[in-house]
């Protein structure tokens, strides 16, 4: 009785880990179709935008009057 335990655990057991296996495997990703003009490249506005350009943690300077 004991034997057919150990048998039917390690048989599940495996094939758990089969199953894990399989699940991890790469897969090929069919390749994206695109449209029939030209992709805008290198359009994007990067840089352009105030994120990021003023200096963090530093207070203003001095408001002088002029006259």
């Amino acid at each position: 009785m004991t034997v057919k335990k150990i048998v039917f655990v390690l048989g599940a057991t495996l094939a758990l880990v089969t199953a894990a296996n399989a699940a991890d495997l790469p897969r090929r990703q069919p390749v994206p179709v695109y449209p029939a003009e030209q992709a805008p490249i290198g359009k994007m506005p990067i840089g352009k935008s105030p994120v990021g350009k003023a200096p963090i943690g530093k207070a203003p300077g001095p408001v002088a009057a002029r006259y």
